[in-house]
């Protein structure tokens, strides 16, 4: 059974449906791709998984349980993290008091002993961030500071991970060095659903594509599928060969 999972879910905004009858899974352990043109409804469909739109339609299930009606903060400390396609940190701060600040919000309002110091160091090193540790975050390239909101999001020892246009302004090492954490956190048991339009890092690094047109699912497989799937090549792909 997936960790993360909707159930026909459907967002309207006045008379448009932005997300229609959508029904996905996200497994521990695997990442999960979620694709389509801008538009498609990717991020309206993360923002009502985290609890930021509520749908007019379905169910969101983490571990089995519907977390449809909760709060973002409740389905955070459930176990589900983001990012989002705008960059949201801290630019006054450094890269390590950025990710450091997520873990004394969390330690604040649960009440857990971590030690957040000790955590932060951790995921410092888990994410390759500390060459550039003690650097303000105005002060990195934006496609390391992609990499400091993936870590704040771990600083809250996350189930789910979904992460939204993370590799958006990366070169093409950071791309590398990305994918090859990202793959060592599904590793790690992590779930992660991931949005991006590097398809060739999807095709890469996923398990399972979902492909979003106009709000609805319109194709659901591996990447060999998606990548012949007629419907997808002529709603997305396109003719280009896209390899991993």
């Amino acid at each position: 059974m997936p960790l993360l999972e909707t159930q026909g879910i459907t967002v309207r905004f006045g008379g448009n449906t932005a997300v229609d009858n959508v029904s996905i899974g996200v497994e521990e352990g695997r990442i999960t791709g979620l694709i389509g043109p801008n538009g498609a409804g990717k991020t309206t469909l993360f923002n009502t998984v985290t609890g930021l739109q509520r749908p007019a339609e379905g169910r969101i299930l983490l571990d089995g349980a519907d977390v449809t009606r909760l709060p973002p903060a409740k389905r955070a400390r459930r176990g589900m993290a983001r990012t989002f396609q705008r960059l949201e940190l801290f630019l006054s701060l450094s890269v390590r008091d950025n990710i450091r600040v997520a873990g004394d919000i969390l330690r604040s309002s649960t009440g857990s002993r971590v030690d957040v110091n000790r955590e932060t160091e951790r995921v410092l090193d888990q994410t390759g961030l500390r060459d550039i540790a003690d650097l303000d975050v105005s002060d990195i390239p934006t496609g390391r500071a992609r990499v400091v909101e993936v870590a704040r999001a771990l600083m809250t020892s996350p189930r789910v991970l979904l992460l939204d246009e993370p590799a958006s302004g990366q070169t093409e090492q950071e791309t590398e060095a990305f994918a090859r954490m990202l793959g060592g956190l599904a590793a790690e048991g992590l779930a992660i659903c991931l949005v991006e339009h590097d398809l060739p890092l999807v095709m890469k690094l996923c398990a399972t594509i979902h492909v979003l047109d106009y709000g609805a699912v319109i194709a659901s497989g591996t990447p060999k599928e998606i990548q012949e799937s007629p419907e997808v090549i002529a709603a997305y792909i396109g003719t280009e060969e896209v390899t991993a």
